[in-house]
């Protein structure tokens, strides 16, 4: 404890690190008001019936920040951005020349990749912000369903993602954490308070003990999350010894780190975004005046609904999209020719394919471990609800591992400021 206190000290006595931490907190603040402010026309006491309990909208409601519970100007928050990102970072694997900007052409090559995204992200944006307008209106949240209101609606909503998108670039800029991670990250301990409110309120000794146990839980995952997050497997790797004349080169030693969690959190949000997709069109035809079309809606409704089906589904498909997600951005070839040229080998393992064929077997048995846990921690809520009956708290999911991953790679980022200067100042 006296070492956080002292490293704290440390950030604060840094004029320049305090100055960025203070920008950061002020971009923050910014974001908040805008996930505040509501469109015009809303029915709130409407669209508070609409949203409780409904499991379906909880993860565009995370990624704006509270912002749709709101149905405020940032509404559809940074989730847009991130599907953008998504959807392009998969196109690479089917254009070539998108591929070699991502990969080979160096920063320029990302600047210009992120640049095409958010340009993607606009329409994107008002595709998703007029999908949730209809969807609302079936819900009479919408007071107001006029033409012009409904374009002026899906144009503020569309700047106010730009917005965020923005604020975030900035914040990344101060190299104090990623800022679309950091506003996901602002937006999630945002909602903490108004659980630990409603979990207050509906409190009654039977429930104390299962609040405790929660809590006991809850620190537990955090800790299973920080290991695996930081977890890796050092490959070995030594350098050949070179004569250059009267001089010797090479000859050292390192490791090449594999990762247990690859994929980050992005399975989650694929899995997330699919699993979506049934309820979205169930709620969207219900009401439709084709039988057909109202009997299938209804009955994807209830399989959708049934909590059972849903996990065991939703598992799965996390596990195998951090499999896809990995082999994406996890190349054991380009790793293998990089040591090859470099003179670089693994003990025991030949230069070029079977060093290839060696870090893909590695690779898929780390996978492993880390897909199981990421399964498991989006079927938490599921399981900490039915096991203590309160919906206001939920043990794991998505939300969790966005606030710790993000804690650490502020905590990351700092501590190298730190070393710099410390190195700077020697």
């Amino acid at each position: 404890m006296d070492k956080f206190w002292q490293k704290l000290k440390r950030v604060f006595a840094t004029k320049e690190l305090r100055d960025k931490i203070l920008f950061v907190l002020a971009l923050v603040v910014v974001f908040r008001i805008a996930a505040s402010i509501p469109v015009p026309g809303v029915d709130a006491e409407q669209l508070r019936r609409f949203l409780s309990g409904n499991q379906i909208l909880g993860l565009f409601n995370l990624f704006s920040g509270g912002g749709l519970s709101h149905l405020s100007v940032a509404m559809l928050g940074v989730g847009p951005f991130i599907t953008a990102e998504i959807i392009l970072q998969l196109l690479t694997m089917v254009f070539p020349r998108l591929e070699a900007m991502y990969k080979a052409e160096g920063e320029a090559g990302r600047q210009k990749f992120e640049q095409l995204v958010r340009y993607f992200t606009v329409p994107l944006a008002a595709l998703h912000g007029f999908g949730m307008l209809v969807l609302l209106r079936h819900q009479k949240v919408i007071l107001d369903q006029s033409i012009f209101v409904t374009v002026v609606t899906i144009a503020t909503v569309v700047a106010g993602t730009m917005l965020l998108v923005w604020l975030g670039e900035l914040i990344t800029e101060k190299n104090v954490g990623h800022g679309i991670s950091i506003i996901i990250f602002a937006g999630i301990l945002a909602g903490v308070p108004s659980a630990i409110q409603q979990t207050w309120i509906i409190r009654s000794a039977e429930k104390i003990p299962v609040i405790a146990g929660f809590l006991v839980l809850s620190i537990l995952v955090i800790a299973g999350i920080i290991v695996i997050t930081e977890g890796q497997r050092n490959i070995p790797v030594f350098y050949a010894r070179r004569m250059a004349g009267n001089r010797s080169y090479g000859g050292a030693e390192s490791h090449v780190p594999l990762r247990v969690n690859q994929a980050g959190m992005i399975p989650i949000i694929f899995a997330m975004s699919i699993m979506l997709l049934p309820g979205m069109f169930a709620q969207f035809f219900a009401q439709s005046k084709v039988a057909w079309l109202q009997t299938t809606a209804i009955t994807v409704g209830k399989v959708s609904g049934n909590r059972l089906i849903y996990g065991i589904v939703y598992f799965l498909m996390v596990v195998g999209f951090t499999y896809f997600y990995t082999a994406i951005t996890f190349d054991p070839k380009q790793i293998a020719e990089s040591l090859q040229k470099q003179g670089g080998f693994v003990p025991g393992v030949r230069p070029g394919n079977p060093t290839t064929e060696f870090l893909s077997f590695v690779m898929n048995r780390i996978t492993l471990s880390g897909a199981v846990f990421l399964g498991l921690i989006a079927v938490l809520p599921f399981i900490g609800e039915a096991a203590t009956g309160i919906k206001t708290l939920t043990l794991g999911g998505a939300g969790v591992l966005i606030t710790v991953g993000v804690a650490l790679e502020i905590i990351h980022q700092i501590d190298g400021q730190l070393i710099m200067r410390d190195y700077e100042g020697f």
